[in-house]
């Protein structure tokens, strides 16, 4: 088993790479929506599943500068059972890949003090600087084995509120979703949704009234032989027992 740069350890087969999910919540105080669009037929990821903004760390965001950093509780379970400290990388990711896929900013106005990397340069240009301080760490999950590419990834929930522009304005996206859409948490389980994001979206709900970030995070460890549901500074596992999942 060995290691890179960004903490993604190898199996016989898979890499397991860090990654970032944005899960962006509007009007949580009276119909919540999340935000949701679907990846492609010939993805190999998930084919035609409706998800949540996301994707994998990438070298270059752990040069990224910050506006702010997360709140102090998320950083620290972020920092459990982690073979280092990707919390500022997996900050930046988020933020990226909610830019790339959606068009919508999470920033403060400002000027860069370094060179943007190639995949910023766009919003940088814009006029922001990515803004950490919203992201709320709500869940992780480690794919499980045996599937054509392997996660660990971390769930950020971001209210919508803390959005910089036009929360119905996708035009900056790129083509990795289609069909984005704000859905309500009342309807979304009529989308042809992953196994995991049924679990967090159920996580979701019972925080939707509640603004401050979570003391403890589930984990979805599929790191070993058997599923485990734990929680980062928690009461240990949950469940000992293999969860199934078909999906």
């Amino acid at each position: 088993m060995s290691s890179d740069a960004l903490g993604a350890t190898t199996t016989d087969k898979t890499a397991v790479r860090n990654a970032a999910t944005v899960i962006v919540l509007r009007d949580r105080l009276d119909e919540p929506k999340v935000l949701m669009g679907q990846r492609g037929a010939q993805a190999a990821f998930m084919p035609n599943k409706f998800v949540f903004p996301g994707g994998a760390v990438d070298p270059d965001d752990a040069g990224v500068p910050l506006a702010r950093r997360m709140p102090q509780v998320c950083r620290e379970r972020l920092l459990e059972d982690a073979p280092e400290d990707f919390t500022h990388a997996l900050a930046t990711a988020a933020i990226r890949e909610l830019w790339e896929e959606t068009g919508l900013i999470i920033g403060q106005p400002g000027n860069w003090w370094v060179e943007p990397p190639e995949d910023w340069a766009d919003f940088a240009a814009a006029g922001y600087l990515p803004d950490a301080h919203p992201l709320q760490f709500v869940f992780r999950a480690i794919t499980p084995p045996g599937r054509p590419r392997r996660f660990d990834a971390r769930f950020f929930l971001v209210d919508a509120d803390e959005i910089a522009n036009d929360l119905d304005d996708f035009s900056a996206a790129h083509d990795e979703l289609s069909h984005l859409q704000w859905i309500p948490l009342q309807k979304v389980r009529e989308f042809d949704l992953p196994f995991i994001t049924e679990v967090v979206l159920a996580e979701v709900a019972a925080r939707a009234h509640d603004l401050s970030p979570p003391d403890n995070v589930p984990f979805f460890n599929n790191s070993r032989e058997e599923s485990l549901f734990q929680r980062l500074k928690g009461r240990g596992p949950l469940s000992g027992k293999r969860i199934d999942q078909s999906e």
